[in-house]
C-alpha cells in the first residue's frame, strides 16, 4: 500500500511539472497556433532568475517568493519582445514560426552560456522544502514536489479564471474563434496577441522557478523540456486547457509506472510511443476546439 501511494504521488508530481511546463504553451501554441520552439528558453530564463535573485537576496525562502513574480515578468517580457519583433509577421505561416523560434532558442542558449557559463548551476532550496511532509500510516510526501503541485494547481486556477471571467479572456477566446470577425468588431487583436504571449511566456518563467527545486539549471535545460510540453498540449487537444491538465497528470502517472518497472530513459521512450499510438487513434487529441472560422 505504501509503495503504491508513493509511486502514485511520484506520478502526480511528474504530472504537475509537465503541466507547469505546458501551461504557457497551451496559450501560445494551442490558442494562437504559434509553434514557439523558444518556449523552453523562457523556462530557462525563469530558472536563471532564481539564480540571480539568490545572489542578491539572502534567505532561500525569501528569494524563492521574490523570484516567482520576477520570473513571470522577465519571461513574459521576453515573449512580448519576440512577438513584436518576429511572430506578429508570421501568424499566417505557422511553419515559419517553428524555424524562426528555433533560431531564437539557439541564440538564447548561447546568450545564457556567455552570461552564466556552460556548466550547470544549482540553487538553494528553502529549508522547509528540503524534507518531507509526514502523513498517517508511515507515509511521507516530498515537500518540494508538494509545493510544485500546489503551484501548478494555483497557476491553472488563475489561468482558467482569467480565460473565463475577465474581459481579456473573452477577447482571447474571440480572437481564437475568428480573428477577422474579432478585428472588425473592435477588438484590438494585436494587443490581445501581445498580452497572450506575455501570459504564456510568463507561465513558462514560473515553471522555470519550480524546476530549480528538482534539478540543476543549465543553458540547454529548455531543449530537454520542450518535447514534453508539446506532447501534453497536442495529446490534450489543441487549445483545450482542460485537456492539457488531464493529459499532463496522465502522462506523469504513466511515466512513474514505467520508471518503476524499467529505467528513466526507457520510461520516456515508452511514454512517447504511447502518445504516438494514441494520436494515431485520435489525432485531434483528448478534446477538440470548436471555432466559427472558415479557414
Amino acid at each position: 500500500m505504501t509503495l503504491l501511494f508513493t509511486q502514485s504521488f511520484t506520478g502526480v508530481s511528474i504530472g504537475a511539472v509537465l503541466l507547469l511546463i505546458a501551461l504557457g504553451l497551451s496559450l501560445t501554441f494551442g490558442q494562437m497556433g504559434v509553434i514557439n520552439m523558444a518556449h523552453g528558453e523562457f523556462i530557462m530564463a525563469g530558472a536563471y532568475t532564481v539564480y540571480v535573485v539568490q545572489k542578491g537576496i539572502s534567505g532561500a525562502g525569501t528569494s524563492l517568493f521574490v523570484a516567482l513574480p520576477v520570473a513571470f515578468l522577465v519571461a513574459g517580457a521576453m515573449g512580448v519582445l519576440l512577438e513584436w519583433l518576429l511572430i506578429r509577421r508570421l501568424y499566417a505561416r505557422p511553419l515559419d514560426t517553428l524555424l524562426v523560434t528555433w533560431g531564437v532558442s539557439l541564440v538564447l542558449q548561447q546568450l545564457a552560456r556567455d552570461i552564466f557559463g556552460a556548466p550547470n548551476v544549482q540553487t538553494a532550496a528553502p529549508s522547509w522544502l528540503t524534507g518531507a511532509v509526514p502523513l498517517p500510516g508511515d507515509l511521507a510526501l516530498p515537500a518540494s514536489r508538494l509545493f510544485i503541485l500546489i503551484l501548478a494547481l494555483a497557476a491553472i486556477g488563475a489561468l482558467a479564471a482569467t480565460m473565463r471571467l475577465t474581459p481579456l479572456g473573452r477577447r482571447i477566446r474571440a480572437v481564437v474563434q475568428n480573428r477577422d470577425l474579432a478585428k472588425v468588431s473592435g477588438i484590438p487583436t494585436a494587443t490581445v496577441d501581445r498580452l497572450t504571449f506575455f501570459i504564456g511566456s510568463g507561465l513558462a518563467g514560473v515553471a522555470g522557478v519550480a524546476l530549480t527545486l528538482v534539478g540543476p539549471i543549465g543553458p540547454a535545460m529548455g531543449t530537454n523540456l520542450i518535447i514534453d510540453a508539446f506532447l501534453v498540449v497536442v495529446a490534450g487537444g489543441i487549445g483545450r486547457l482542460r485537456g492539457a491538465v488531464i493529459t499532463a497528470f496522465a502522462l506523469g502517472l504513466l511515466q512513474a509506472v514505467f520508471e518503476y518497472a524499467t529505467t528513466v530513459s526507457t520510461a520516456k521512450v515508452l511514454v512517447l510511443a504511447g502518445v504516438v499510438l494514441y494520436l494515431q487513434w485520435r489525432p485531434q487529441g483528448l478534446f477538440t476546439l470548436r471555432t466559427r472560422s472558415l479557414a
